[in-house]
């Protein structure tokens, strides 16, 4: 049976984010993730975690400049030192946390740059990444965005992702796979998840249009449950949806699940 997260950036937004862990807890969930959790000292989200008996599933690396528009920089030349600073941040609050995987967004790629470039910049921060986190056993993940969200993302499609985790060489680089990022670039959900399932170490989901919970939209969540489950998938979902209403009277999808 598929296990699910709440994402904690997006769901039990009613109350304050320390407070989401116990809510998450109390409405049947095990584990949890979150964007970004420099914005609190590592030992208090860990208590959080520990108190509500939760597992801290995923997060993601420090993006850049997210007020300036930036969401990453493993793409973008010149900021190397920058780049392997965060990663050593990431990795502090992964130890904290027990966090088995952390996300690295690849960023915006400017409109003057040359792709190419961009792309060996991308290749050779994520694979001096990976294997840094992969000495603390920590998995490096990569994830494929849509570009309707987010308009200029370098990582568009599960194919695009594979090939650079390829081109890295590494062994601890894994893909992220969002179902609705990837309902909105290519579709074919069942088989693309099927045929990359090797190199899937997370997924996450929300409905489209809208990015609500699971039975607002267009995808047939049931049949993929169901097909995930059959084929293997032992990993993590992440609920990294906008609920439509209250957090809690939207999660008549989930109790067929706990």
């Amino acid at each position: 049976m598929p296990k699910f997260n709440a994402n904690l950036s997006t769901m039990f937004t009613e109350v304050d984010f320390p407070d989401r862990f116990a809510a998450a807890r109390a409405a049947g969930f095990k584990g949890v993730e979150f964007l970004f959790p420099y914005a609190f000292d590592a030992g208090e989200l860990a208590r959080r975690l520990s108190d509500s008996g939760l597992e801290q599933v995923l997060f993601n690396m420090p993006p850049g400049d997210w007020d300036a528009g930036e969401r990453g920089i493993a793409i973008l030349p010149g900021r190397r030192d920058e780049f392997r600073a965060s990663v050593d941040k990431a990795l502090a609050y992964a130890v904290a946390l027990a966090a088995p995987q952390v996300h690295c967004m690849a960023g915006i790629a400017p409109g003057d740059a040359d792709p190419s470039r961009l792309k060996d910049t991308c290749v050779e921060n994520l694979a001096w990444a990976a294997d840094r986190f992969k000495a603390e056993g920590v998995k490096l993940l990569i994830e494929p965005i849509n570009t309707r969200d987010m308009p200029g993302y370098f990582l568009n499609y599960t194919r695009q992702a594979a090939d650079i985790i390829a081109e890295t060489g590494s062994d601890n680089l894994f893909i992220q796979f969002d179902i609705y990022h990837m309902q909105i670039m290519q579709g074919d959900l069942a088989p693309t998840i099927e045929a990359y399932l090797d190199r899937i170490a997370h997924m996450q989901l929300a409905d489209t249009p809208g990015r609500h919970e699971p039975g607002t939209g267009e995808i047939n969540y049931p049949f993929l449950f169901d097909h995930i489950d059959r084929i293997g998938y032992r990993g993590w979902i992440g609920c990294e949806y906008r609920p439509a209403r209250r957090t809690e009277d939207g999660l008549g999808w989930l109790k067929p699940y706990l």
